[in-house]
C-alpha cells in the first residue's frame, strides 16, 4: 500500500491511504463510513456536533524563537509550547495508526507568484471532500510534480484531549507551528477550522513577500478588470455581495493584495446557509449539489429537502463548495489592483448611515476596528445588540500587530487612489431589539453598483457628526430616506441617545487596543457627544 510519505508525521502503519480523490469517490466513501446523508440537491449533508463553529479559546500558536518577537500575543493569539504541541502531535498521529486516511495535496494563492503547497491529512473523508472544494486544486500534471508540501495540517476530530493532561483548554486544540510549518487540529469536526488555520498560515507568510493579507471578498468588471473587495466579518454580507451576476467572483472570502493586484488564496467558497433562499442569493442557493458539504443544516430525513430557516442546530449553518460552481467565477482567481474598498458592518443598533464615503485616516480608523454587533438572543444574556470589534476585519486569524496589516493598507491606498467606503448592511428605523427590519438587500446591493459605478463622484454629501463620516444625500435605485439613518428613526431623542452610546463604544475601544495609533487616525472616528 503506497503511505505517501505520511510515516514522516509518525503516523506509522494507516489501514488504508488515498491522496487527492475525486469529490464523487470521496462523497462515497462518507456515506459509507456514516458520516453524513445525501440531500435532494445531491449535496453531502453532515453534523458537526458539539463544535458548530470556531473555537477561539482553543486556538494556540507554538511560541517558538524564530517567531516569538512577530507574533501580537494575548488573547487571540495564545502561546503554546514546543512541548506541549509536539506531544499532543505525537498523540494525534498514533490516534491515526492503523485507520484510514485522507489526504489532499493542493494549494493556496491563485496568483503563482505567491502559491504555497499545503497538505491536509484527514481522519474523516467529508472533511476532506471539504478541503478539496476550498482549497485550489491541483491538475494531474501538477499532482505528479507536486513534491514536498511547504505545510502540513493534521486534523482529526475524533482524537479529544486531556485538559489537565496536555495544558489546552478543551477537548479540542487548533495550533499552529509556524516554524515547523505544521498545523494541528484535534477534537472539533467543524470544517471552518481548517479553512481558517490555512488563512492564518498565510497571514503570517504573505506579509513577508509584501502582500497585504485580507479577510475579504472580491470581484471584478469582466469587461474592464476593474476590481472591488469587500471586507466584513462573519454575516455581514461579504459572500452574498460579492456573488454578483454582473461581475466576475474573484473568491468569497481570502485574498492577498500584491503589488500587481488581488488574488483569491481559495479555490472555494464557504457561505452561510440560515435563511438561504433561491430569490435572494441565487448562486449559492444553486451551488448546493453534488460534490458540495452542507454543514449543520437540517434535513427532512424523507424527502431529503434542507431547511434554511431552522437553526435548532446553530445558527452558523455553512455550506463549502468550489468557486466554478458560481457561473460567472474568475478562474484563476486572479484581479487587478482594487478601484474600490468595501468595509460591510450589521449594525443591529441602527444607528449607522446605510452607507458612508471614507478619506484614508477614515478608513485606517475602520479597517482597525472592524466593527459589527450580535443580535440580542443569539447568546444566554444578551438582551440587547451587542458590539463586536475585530481588528482588521478578522483577528482571530492576524498573528501579527495590527499595525503591520493597517500600515500596508494605507500605503496600498496612497499610491493607487483606491475609494473606500463604510456600508451598513444591518438594521434601519430602530434597534434590532425593538423590532426594527433589517435594511433590505436589493438597496444594499444599489449601494455598492453606485460605489463601482462612481455614481457617488457627482452626488452630495452630508457629514454626520456623531460617526463622523460623510454620506450620500441620495443613489440610485434606493429612495432619500433610506439615506438618512437619523431620519428613519420615528423617536430622534432616542436615535441620538443610541447614536451616542455606539460611537462611544467605537472611543472606548479604540483606546484600550491601539493607544498608540497616530493622532489624526484617532481623530478620524466617531465623536461621541
Amino acid at each position: 500500500m503506497e503511505s505517501y510519505g505520511i510515516e514522516k508525521l509518525g503516523i506509522i502503519g494507516a489501514k488504508t491511504v488515498h491522496r487527492n480523490l475525486t469529490p464523487a469517490q470521496l462523497v462515497e466513501a462518507a456515506l459509507r463510513r456514516g458520516e453524513g446523508l445525501l440531500s435532494k440537491s445531491g449535496a453531502l449533508v453532515v453534523t458537526t456536533g458539539k463544535y458548530t463553529g470556531r473555537s477561539p479559546k482553543d486556538k494556540f500558536i507554538v511560541d517558538s524563537k524564530g517567531v516569538h518577537d512577530e507574533i501580537a500575543w494575548g488573547d487571540v493569539n495564545r502561546p503554546i509550547s514546543q512541548e506541549k504541541f509536539d506531544a499532543i502531535k505525537g498523540k494525534v498521529a498514533a490516534y491515526l495508526q492503523n485507520r484510514e486516511v485522507f489526504i489532499f495535496d493542493g494549494y493556496a494563492g491563485a496568483d503563482k507568484k505567491y502559491t504555497k503547497k499545503f497538505r491536509i491529512v484527514n481522519e474523516l473523508a467529508c472533511q476532506n471532500l471539504f478541503i478539496h472544494q476550498l482549497l485550489i486544486r491541483p491538475s494531474a500534471e501538477e499532482l505528479e510534480s507536486y513534491g514536498e508540501a511547504d505545510y502540513t495540517i493534521l486534523v482529526a476530530p475524533g482524537f479529544k484531549c486531556d485538559p489537565e493532561t496536555d495544558g489546552v483548554n478543551s477537548e479540542a486544540a487548533i495550533m499552529i507551528d509556524y516554524e515547523a510549518r505544521l498545523i494541528v487540529i484535534c477534537g472539533s469536526a467543524y470544517a471552518g477550522e481548517i479553512k481558517k488555520s490555512v488563512f492564518s498560515t498565510m497571514n503570517y507568510v504573505m506579509t513577508k513577500e509584501n502582500v497585504l493579507p485580507m479577510h475579504c471578498s472580491a470581484n471584478m468588471d469582466p469587461a474592464t478588470g476593474e476590481t472591488a473587495v469587500f471586507f466584513g466579518l462573519s454575516g455581514t454580507g461579504k459572500t452574498t455581495l460579492s456573488a454578483d451576476p454582473a461581475r466576475k467572483l474573484i473568491g468569497d472570502d481570502e485574498h492577498g493584495w500584491s503589488p500587481d493586484g488581488v488574488f483569491n488564496f481559495e479555490g472555494g467558497c464557504y457561505a452561510k446557509c440560515i435563511n438561504l433562499s433561491a430569490e435572494h442569493e441565487p448562486d449559492i442557493y444553486n451551488a448546493i449539489r453534488f460534490g458540495a458539504l452542507v454543514e449543520n443544516v437540517v434535513m427532512n430525513p424523507e424527502t431529503r429537502e434542507l431547511d434554511f430557516d431552522d437553526d435548532s442546530l446553530t445558527e452558523n449553518t455553512r455550506v463549502g463548495y468550489p468557486v466554478d460552481y458560481i457561473n460567472n467565477s474568475q478562474i484563476p482567481g486572479v484581479g487587478g489592483i482594487p478601484k474600490v474598498v468595501i468595509f460591510l458592518t450589521a449594525d443591529a443598533f441602527g444607528v449607522l448611515p446605510p452607507i458612508s464615503r471614507l478619506d484614508r485616516n477614515a478608513a485606517m480608523y475602520h479597517f482597525v476596528t472592524g466593527f459589527t454587533s450580535k443580535l440580542a438572543g443569539t447568546e444566554r444574556g444578551v438582551t440587547e445588540p451587542q458590539p463586536t470589534f475585530s481588528t482588521l476585519f478578522g483577528e482571530p486569524f492576524m498573528p501579527m500587530d495590527p499595525s503591520v496589516y493597517a500600515e500596508m493598507l494605507g500605503e496600498k491606498l496612497d499610491k493607487y487612489g483606491t475609494k473606500v467606503y463604510l456600508i451598513n448592511t444591518g438594521w434601519a428605523g430602530g434597534s434590532a431589539s425593538d423590532g426594527a427590519k433589517r435594511m433590505k438587500l436589493p438597496y444594499t446591493r444599489a449601494m455598492v453598483s453606485a460605489t463601482l459605478n462612481g455614481d457617488f463622484d457627482s452626488i452630495e454629501f452630508k457629514h454626520h457628526d456623531v460617526f463622523n463620516v460623510d454620506y450620500p444625500a441620495s443613489c440610485p435605485g434606493v429612495p432619500d430616506e433610506m439615506l438618512d439613518a437619523r431620519g428613519m428613526w420615528a423617536d430622534k431623542a432616542k436615535y441620538d441617545e443610541t447614536a451616542n452610546k455606539l460611537a462611544k463604544m467605537f472611543s472606548d475601544n479604540f483606546a484600550k487596543k491601539y493607544p498608540n495609533m497616530p493622532r489624526d487616525i484617532v481623530e478620524a472616528g466617531p465623536k461621541a457627544k
